[in-house]
């Protein structure tokens, strides 16, 4: 079921989520798949519907900072600079993970990627449905990402609901960067470019 993003969309996301349900959403990058990252049952789903390989942790996307502690045991005096300065924007920060989250959201890497998105809309959706969303894209491994509601329709027919936020407007995924040690590694350059985190970088 596709149904366009608004207030009463945004209320029948956060029923499907606590069910512990799998929706479509668009992001501030790209539609992704949203469930509740406290459920296991969730995240497995979703790793399933992606047919996502071993070993590759599942982003969030966040509403507010104040959720932060929920998912991350700390945060480096690196990612609140940075975070500071980047933030709401396209750049996921990678730090040491909660040990009560489920195994298969950080893939046994003991870390995890936080998102605060550049658009209120995504944050009051991801707000109506908890404060955290997964937020890996909507689109099985392999395949280019869903930039259309119906494009995440026929990805997964299955999936319990698609919220239409309208066609993707950006063209590149976040940038993903790893402070959870010393040294911060450049995983993904998306929307954010190297040359715009060069002084952090090793």
């Amino acid at each position: 079921m596709i149904i366009l993003d608004g207030e009463s969309a945004r209320a029948e996301a956060a029923k499907t989520i606590r069910r512990g349900g799998v929706i479509g959403y668009r992001t501030d990058t790209l539609y992704g798949l949203g469930g509740d990252p406290h459920n296991p049952r969730a995240v497995v789903k979703i790793i399933e519907m992606k047919g996502r390989e071993d070993g590759k942790p599942i982003l969030l996307l966040i509403s507010e900072l104040e959720v932060i502690p929920k998912y991350l045991a700390r945060t480096s005096e690196t990612f609140q600079t940075i975070a500071s300065r980047f933030w709401p924007g396209p750049l996921t920060l990678i730090d040491e993970a909660r040990t009560d989250l489920p195994e298969d959201l950080t893939a046994g890497t003991k870390t995890l990627g936080l998102r605060l998105p550049d658009s209120p809309e995504v944050r009051d959706l991801v707000r109506a449905c908890g404060g955290a969303l997964t937020a890996t894209s909507a689109n099985p491994s392999g395949k280019p990402p869903a930039l259309t509601a119906a494009e995440v329709e026929k990805y997964f027919p299955e999936i319990d609901l698609i919220i239409d936020g309208g066609t993707v407007r950006a063209t590149d995924p976040s940038t993903v960067l790893d402070v959870s040690s010393s040294q911060v590694h450049l995983l993904r350059e998306g929307a954010i470019k190297r040359g715009e985190l060069a002084e952090w970088l090793a």
